[in-house]
């Protein structure tokens, strides 16, 4: 899987293996971390990866302490979410 992610998106998946990643299981990491740190190329291939909604559910349903408070707001307003906040585990 390494090899098929851009170097972009690599780098806002700094914490996982991204050689051992799966894009379904990690989808709320993923989204996450590319929403968070990603650049404009990270970006962009999130949203060739995942449909709209799946990315907007991550925003909708965010986990405890791994957003930045400014992304979250920003992506929210984006996606047109009120962001209720899910236990971590």
């Amino acid at each position: 899987m390494a090899n098929e992610l851009p170097p972009a998106v690599r780098a806002a998946l700094w914490s996982l293996d991204t050689g051992r990643i799966d894009l379904d299981r990690h989808r709320q990491r993923i989204v996450t971390n590319i929403l968070n740190l990603g650049t404009h190329e990270a970006v962009t291939w999130l949203f060739k990866t995942y449909p709209r909604e799946r990315i907007a559910e991550v925003v909708a349903y965010p986990r405890p302490g791994e957003w930045d408070r400014r992304s979250l707001n920003f992506w929210a307003l984006v996606f047109d979410v009120e962001p209720r906040m899910t236990s971590r585990f």
